[in-house]
Order: C-alpha cells, then sequence, then structure tokens
C-alpha cells in the first residue's frame, strides 16, 4: 500500500498551533475555489536565538505578509500571512512556534452575603482601599458606582480601538468592574461589588460583540505588567477565554498571565462556561499557577466549566457566586439589548456565568491585600483554597472570604517572625 505523502504542516506539527494547522488542512479545497486567504497569526521566536525582531518582520512584509505588531511580553509578533509565508516561517531557525491568532470571548452565561464579604465590609472595615484592580474586557463605562461620590476609575487603555476616553460598548467589562468594586451608589448600597474602595484600571481587549483576538489580549497583559508601578497593579480579573486546545506550556494567554504572576500581579480567570462536560476548562484558566474561578452556589452551576486540563490538572481552583448576579449596566449597551428582561433597573443588570464569579474573588484578593499588604499572589491562591468550603462531591471549594481574611491577618505573624534582624 503505497504511503501519502505528508503535508508540511503535518510534518512540522510540532511547531504549530493544533487550530492553525486544521485551518492550513483546508488549503487545498479553498485552491480549488479559487479563494485566497491569510492566517491571522502569533509568531513566537525560539528564546535561545538572538532575534533581530525588526528584521524578521521585514522579512515577512517583503513576502506579502502583513506584521500589525509586536508583542515583547511573550517575544513574539502578530500579523497575517499566506499558508506558503507560514510554510517558511516554520522552518526558519528564529521561530519557535506558530499560533493561530485565535477569537476570545467573554465568560458569560445573593454574593456579598453568602460569602461573608459583607461582614467583613461591615465589621472589620475592609474595602479594598489602597488596591488596584484590573478589568481585561470589554472595556469600561464611567457608572455612578464607580465614579461617585469621586471617581476611582485609576485608568483606561483601549486595545481595540485606540480611543482615550474610557467606554464599554458591549458591557461585559463593567458588570465585571461592579462585582469587584461597585459601591451601591444607585442603589443606596444595596448592590455591592466585594471591594468597594477599590481603584479601577479598564483594560479594553474584546469588541462591542464580547470578542477579540488572541493577540489583543496578550497585549492587554502586556501593558498591564508595563504599567505595574505606574498605576500600583496589584489584581487582573480575567472573565474571558479561549478554547484550551493544548498544553498550557504552548499556549500564549497561558504564558502571559504567567508572567503577570511572576511579577508580582494575582491572576483571577473564568473557568468557561461549557459544563457540565469535563475537560471543558478555557484558557488561560487551564495554566496550573494561575488562580481559575468557576460558578457555585450551594453546588456546582451546571454551565461552569469542569476539568481535568489536556494536562492533567484538576480545575477550577475556586467556585464564587456566579448565579443571577446583579451588577453594573451600560445604558444602550449591547448586553443591556440582548438581556432586557434582566433589567433591575436602568443602573443594574442580573447576569450569570463564570464571569460574574471571578470579579468577585478579584474583589476578594483586594480585601485580603488590604488585611496584609505583604500577599504574594502564591500566598492570596494558597489562602483562598484552603479556606473554602467544602462543596459535596467537588475538589475544589466555595470561597470563604471571612475565614480566609482571617488567614491573611495570621500570615502577619509568621511573616514578622521571618524578617531579617536589623
Amino acid at each position: 500500500m503505497r504511503l501519502r505523502n505528508r503535508e508540511w504542516y503535518e510534518k512540522y506539527a510540532h511547531r504549530l498551533d493544533p487550530d492553525l494547522r486544521v485551518q492550513l488542512s483546508r488549503k487545498k479545497q479553498l485552491d480549488k475555489e479559487s479563494i485566497s486567504v491569510s492566517y491571522p497569526t502569533i509568531i513566537q521566536f525560539d528564546k535561545e536565538e538572538l532575534v533581530d525582531t525588526y528584521s524578521l518582520a521585514n522579512w515577512c512584509t517583503e513576502r506579502g505578509g502583513i506584521v500589525l505588531g509586536e508583542i515583547p511580553l511573550i517575544d513574539a509578533i502578530y500579523g497575517e500571512f499566506s499558508a506558503e509565508l507560514l510554510e517558511e516561517l516554520v522552518v526558519h531557525h528564529q521561530v519557535e512556534h506558530l499560533y493561530l491568532d485565535r477569537r476570545v470571548y467573554a465568560s458569560l452565561d445573593l454574593s456579598t452575603k453568602s460569602t461573608g464579604v459583607r461582614e467583613l465590609q461591615f465589621e472589620r472595615n475592609l474595602s479594598g482601599v489602597g488596591i488596584t484592580i484590573a478589568i481585561l474586557d470589554t472595556g469600561l463605562f464611567p457608572h455612578p458606582d464607580l465614579i461617585n461620590p469621586v471617581s476611582r476609575i485609576a485608568g483606561f487603555v483601549d486595545l481595540v480601538q485606540g480611543k482615550t476616553d474610557y467606554y464599554d460598548d458591549h458591557g461585559h467589562g463593567t458588570h465585571c468592574a461592579g462585582s469587584a468594586a461597585g459601591n451601591g451608589f444607585s442603589s443606596q448600597g444595596l448592590y455591592v461589588g466585594a471591594a468597594p474602595e477599590s481603584k479601577i484600571v479598564g483594560v479594553k481587549v474584546l469588541d462591542q460583540h464580547g470578542g477579540g483576538k488572541l493577540s489583543t489580549v496578550v497585549r492587554g497583559i502586556e501593558w498591564c505588567v508595563m504599567h505595574q508601578k505606574e498605576y500600583q497593579l496589584d489584581i487582573l480579573s480575567l472573565s474571558l477565554g479561549a478554547p484550551a486546545i493544548q498544553t498550557y506550556r504552548k499556549d500564549p494567554l497561558a504564558q502571559a498571565a504567567r508572567i503577570a504572576w511572576h511579577n508580582g500581579i494575582m491572576v483571577c480567570t473564568a473557568a468557561g462556561n461549557e459544563g457540565p462536560k469535563p475537560g471543558t476548562i478555557s484558557s488561560p484558566g487551564h495554566d496550573p499557577l494561575i488562580l481559575t474561578v468557576g460558578a457555585a452556589y450551594h453546588e456546582v452551576a451546571t454551565f461552569s466549566s469542569r476539568g481535568p486540563t489536556k494536562d492533567g490538572w484538576t480545575k477550577p481552583d475556586l467556585y464564587a457566586p456566579g448565579s443571577d448576579v446583579i451588577s453594573l449596566n451600560v445604558p444602550g449597551s449591547e448586553l443591556e439589548l440582548q438581556f432586557a428582561d434582566k433589567c433591575v433597573d436602568e443602573h443594574y443588570l442580573r447576569l450569570s456565568g463564570t464571569s460574574m464569579a471571578t470579579p468577585y474573588v478579584a474583589g476578594i484578593c483586594a480585601l485580603l491585600l488590604e488585611e496584609n499588604p505583604n500577599l504574594t499572589p502564591n500566598d492570596l491562591k494558597a489562602i483562598l483554597t484552603s479556606t473554602a468550603k467544602e462543596i459535596s462531591g467537588e475538589l475544589a471549594g466555595n470561597v470563604c472570604a471571612v475565614a480566609a481574611v482571617e488567614l491573611a491577618e495570621h500570615y502577619r505573624q509568621f511573616q514578622r517572625n521571618q524578617l531579617p534582624s536589623p
């Protein structure tokens, strides 16, 4: 029997994103139909090579490629490239891996009382003051609960349209910001986020339909790392994700989130809304290091994605309320129009999803950091997971803010004992 000759993208499969291989496998049919196509691709460089990014970008351009930008955080460039150029790139000595610049989506599908946050806010006077949370999402609307009596929007960057004034043309990002840090101004304190005095930085990486490119989200994380000191960023909240089609080690989004973590920024990300099927944790939540949040109350929400990951890790790490969460509404936004029946009033909207659970946990992280500013991301994850309330049949538990703050306070004594003598 004659063996079929392997195509180049099969021969070099180990250097290609699986989704990119699938797209390239369709090329023959496109050629028959006389359809010319380019592939949105992230080109990651070999870290052991001395790479001249400018020269390599020019090399691609000379061969008909369109280089759209650079992502130094993960040693990469991104753009639109033909199959013929990708065939040359896959064997280029300076290239380590090629990724499809796939779409990333918002993870959308009782909180303060059920987790003990209200107790912390009233009895221990914790509110997230002095802590800054970056919301990487669809943008940020200047909602009264974020700007009154004084504005707590510390910064904004738009990596989708390049606008300078903060806005949210979808609504998802503002809803998430409210779960993390809304102060209840428009409801006389009824609908309050976990950390109502923390500051918010909006990083727009998703468009008006709640979707975006992988490269844009990675650039958003890069922006946070580069501006960490300027905005005193403590926490990233990522209520978004893409299918985790390969190991976290080969995933650009997971790589970027991990770099932020190693730079001392706490990263909270959504598990995804593809449950109850197992093996549905989205990227970057499949990375074993960062904190992956699922949605539950007394039991896990049906929509919440389940592990294990492709690498065999147990995920999510923690559960938090994510069903019928009332938070900030953006008047006239796509989300308001799509979920008109979920509007509580002009200021608030009721939504469900791991998107809602994630920023709430980010807000609880702000309370822990207010209690003990010396906590590292590893400390925060260990405290939150070890104090979580057991859920029957689950390895991860429900977040318990009171127990977590008590343990964070206990860490102070341990940390004092570890300080060197003067």
